[in-house]
């Protein structure tokens, strides 16, 4: 059983990140967040309050405008130096449509230079964790929109991450599907020793994953809000029935209604 992640140094330390774009516009003002090692967090947030360009700029994907941003010590294009790796996984698959299963998860490698023996061992590993092996010569078309999801995160997993990613990847799939997704996702959290930043829209997902919650708002992009979801892990869809959970939900729908008022009076001052 998973509890509490363990006490060592962060994984993250977002410290004073700010991000302005040409026309003005700021996206985040300026930003303090620190990560632990095997921390699930998860930001939360009405649209437009920052949550994406947060995690761009922590996967090296967006560059702030100001501030100091460290992965396990590092500068964000320095990460290799600490041992450490990141995947990153989007909202839409981007699967290449005319290539395998195994070919699309295999592309960062390919990308990489690794020997293709060692590729396909790695890609056959990380199909089983997601449970795919049997699709693994099947084309994207043939595979239902929670698979194609899943061969997305077995792309990122085949680089064998400690830091994992994540920017709405469940919000098309239906209720049923995005809930297989969680559970997978958090054995494989626990599996992996993973440490994960999560971005979504849905309170109930972020209760049942998470370690801590992020809570943001927006004009200009802020934290206003950290929220520790103190249950024990593996959680059950029992978790989402119970007192306990519907407590959290609650406090962060509390929080959220604040947030989006934030943003409102923020937006016509």
């Amino acid at each position: 059983m998973k509890t509490d992640p363990p006490s060592t140094g962060p994984a993250i330390h977002v410290q004073g990140v700010q991000k302005t774009y040409p026309n003005g516009t700021v996206a985040l003002q300026p930003v303090d967040m620190t990560v632990r090692e095997g921390e699930f967090v998860t930001l939360l947030g009405p649209s437009g309050c920052g949550k994406s360009t947060l995690l761009k700029m922590v996967a090296g994907l967006l560059e702030p405008t100001s501030g100091s941003l460290k992965l396990w010590g590092q500068g964000v294009n320095q990460l290799e130096r600490s041992g450490h790796r990141l995947a990153f996984v989007f909202q839409a698959p981007t699967l290449m449509p005319w290539a395998s299963v195994q070919t699309n998860v295999r592309l960062p490698l390919d990308l990489a230079g690794v020997a293709r023996a060692e590729a396909d061992a790695r890609v056959a590993d990380a199909l089983a964790l997601v449970g795919l092996s049997r699709f693994a010569k099947a084309l994207p078309r043939a595979l239902s929109g929670g698979m194609q999801m899943r061969v997305s995160i077995a792309r990122g997993l085949v680089v064998e991450p400690t830091l994992l990613l994540m920017d709405e990847p469940f919000g098309a799939l239906d209720e049923i599907t995005r809930h297989k997704l969680d559970a997978d996702l958090l054995e494989l959290w626990q599996k992996k020793n993973l440490t994960v930043v999560f971005v979504t829209h849905s309170i109930h997902e972020a209760v049942f994953l998470s370690s801590r919650v992020v809570m943001m708002a927006a004009r200009p992009g802020r934290i206003v809000e950290e929220v520790h979801i103190d249950q024990p892990y593996p959680r059950t869809p029992d978790f989402m029935v119970s007192t306990e959970f519907s407590h959290y939900a609650k406090r962060l729908q509390d929080s959220l209604l604040r947030a989006s008022r934030d943003t409102t009076e923020g937006a016509h001052p």
